[in-house]
């Protein structure tokens, strides 16, 4: 059984910097495409970023570009999310999810096979 566990969340004033780590155990972790999605209350759950299976491929939400970054250490069996210049609407709970069956990344989160229960991030003007 694959376990997704995501720490790193709380509150910052927007402009501040926030990382966010999704430690994955069960399975075999370099195998596993990441994503990261969040979710805001009333909205859809929207994608933020992924990474492929080696780290090298990363693909962001336009809304994150240029402030957020992923990025995933194999041998630790953790992906992470560096968010600079956090704003307002940005707050969220952000989760991450696995993807067991394809080497490319994904905006899709049918394609997901496992996700963490999330993890709250509040941003502050």
């Amino acid at each position: 059984q694959v376990q997704l566990m995501e720490s790193g969340g709380g509150s910052v004033q927007a402009g501040d910097s926030l990382s966010l780590s999704c430690v994955v155990s069960g399975g075999t972790f370099s195998s596993y495409a990441m994503g990261w999605f969040r979710q805001a209350p009333g909205k859809e759950r929207e994608f933020v970023a992924a990474v492929s299976r080696s780290g090298r491929v990363t693909d962001y939400a336009d809304s994150v570009k240029g402030r957020f970054t992923t990025s995933r250490d194999n041998a630790k069996n953790t992906v992470y999310l560096q968010m600079n210049s956090p704003k307002p609407e940005d707050t969220a709970v952000y989760s991450c999810a696995a993807d067991l069956r394809y080497y490319s990344t994904t905006n899709d989160p049918n394609r997901y096979d496992y996700w963490g229960q999330g993890t709250q991030v509040t941003v502050s003007s």
